[in-house]
């Protein structure tokens, strides 16, 4: 069992389980202005699933399908093309070839102590750790122990799936060549964003299989028929309200064979599997505190264990969003209230606020990002708003980024104030964080007017919906 700094000691104020961007956060927060010292304990990669299987080699694959896109949708440019294999190196230097040694270098420089094994508590603030040889050590922790042990892929109880070896997520985002025939399982951002990347690295006959209506279920319903329509136009097979009834594959590892539910069968090399999440619970020894020992655990706003107040959970593990970044702001909350706690200082507003915020990118062709609530979303909340859209193919902005731009946006307002914002297009991804900044910060829409976007570019949308909620509310 490898140790980084202080390899025999066996007591911190504060004990991290799991070494992704929500733990490694909330070490930090929790040490660095508190005089506190903290351990993680990380049973693979330091960084995690964002840095390794996740968010960061995914986008290094598609950030040049998207710059080839655009440029072979804009005249005047010429010999846009795709080199595999270089895309592929590119994207093992951004994986660092799964090397996690500057994550670890990162930790030792603040003070973070981290131990490679699989932690589990043990009882009232105890860890026990497994190293890879099988040998066992106890810790303690003084004030705090964070569980951000995050999540893995799920793989539904499909007649033969598990025995036909599917690629999940990992797999996807570490390919080594590219299949020429894939069927992708699910119709979310995971299975949305696989799906452009392979298309984009050559992959000629590609399906996407969905048991619900609409590609990206929890977006508003535009979002989804402007990606399914594109995903079309490029050749992409798109399958809503069908379900997987049954896979098999091939001897040594040969072709997929995919049954579904209108007794239709697709053949395919590679079957990637984007069905969701489980989260890593079942082995964390949450019984040894009284807690169910599986299934997402509960949290308050402060994400403390409710009844067990030195336990946190950030991060996927607690449910709330399954997004790097909302794990990252829960690990600086929780940083920031253990802190306080074991100074006695009040908490004032370190508390967690998820449930109308939310800010998301999907990084497809085109991008679809949105903050706060969806228009059922908010009308399911029992509140009466009204909303405003506007085509943003109709921007000059718009107009000199591609020639055949393609794009929506949508407000969701409620009184005065916006609840709400979907964009979907080329560059929108930068639109987010406005949206959110108005939605957090509770900005009248009437001091949205004097908010001036740049000309020419996609921000001037913010005018136009501004625009059309006035016309709306005049009746013109």
């Amino acid at each position: 069992m490898n140790a980084a700094l202080n390899p025999d000691r066996s007591e911190w104020d504060v004990i991290v389980i799991g070494g992704g961007p929500p733990g490694e956060v909330a070490a930090q927060y929790a040490t660095q202005f508190s005089g506190l010292d903290a351990v993680i304990v990380e049973r693979e990669l330091l960084g995690g699933e964002c840095s390794f299987w996740a968010c960061m080699p995914s986008k290094g694959l598609l950030r040049p399908i998207e710059l080839v896109s655009n440029a072979r949708n804009l005249r005047g440019v010429t010999g846009a093309s795709i080199d595999v294999a270089g895309v592929l190196a590119r994207r093992d230097e951004i994986v660092k070839h799964h090397d996690d040694g500057s994550q670890v270098n990162w930790a030792v420089g603040a003070g973070i102590d981290v131990i490679r094994g699989h932690g589990r508590l043990a009882g009232e603030k105890t860890v026990t750790v497994t190293g890879a040889d099988g040998s066992t050590r106890t810790l303690t922790a003084r004030h705090a122990v964070v569980l951000a042990a995050g999540t893995r892929a799920n793989i539904p109880p499909i007649e033969g799936l598990r025995d036909a070896a599917p690629w999940t997520s990992r797999d996807a985002t570490n390919l080594q060549s590219v299949p020429r025939r894939v069927v992708v399982v699910g119709g979310g951002v995971v299975a949305c964003e696989a799906a452009t990347w392979l298309h984009g690295l050559g992959t000629e006959e590609l399906t996407l299989i969905e048991g619900g209506p609409r590609l990206l279920g929890r977006t508003e319903p535009f979002a989804g028929e402007i990606l399914a329509e594109r995903f079309a136009a490029a050749g992409i097979t798109v399958r809503t309200g069908t379900k997987v009834t049954a896979v098999s594959r091939g001897t040594a590892g040969g072709e997929v064979t995919v049954t579904l539910d209108d007794g239709s069968v697709v053949v395919a090399d590679e079957i990637l599997v984007a069905a969701g999440r489980t989260p890593n619970s079942d082995d964390l020894g949450l019984d040894s505190v009284g807690l169910a020992p599986h299934g997402y655990v509960t949290v308050d706003d402060r994400l403390t264990v409710p009844g067990v107040d030195w336990l946190y959970v950030v991060g996927d593990l607690n449910g709330r969003a399954l997004l790097t970044h909302m794990g990252k702001y829960q690990g600086r909350v929780v940083g920031e209230v253990i802190a306080s706690r074991a100074a006695g200082t009040p908490l004032d507003g370190y508390r967690y606020r998820d449930r109308a915020t939310v800010p998301q990118v999907t990084f497809t062709d085109p991008e679809i990002g949105s903050a706060g609530l969806t228009e059922a979303q908010a009308r399911d909340a029992g509140l009466d708003v009204e909303t405003a859209e506007y085509d943003l193919a109709a921007l000059a902005g718009t107009y000199l980024l591609r020639d055949d731009y393609v794009g929506r946006a949508k407000l969701v307002i409620d009184g005065d104030t916006l609840v709400g914002a979907t964009f979907v297009g080329t560059g929108i991804a930068e639109l987010v964080h406005s949206a959110t900044v108005a939605i957090v910060g509770k900005v009248p829409i009437a001091d949205l007017w004097h908010a001036v976007p740049s000309y020419p570019t996609v921000s001037e949308v913010w005018l136009r919906l501004l625009e059309t909620l006035e016309q709306q509310r005049r009746g013109k």
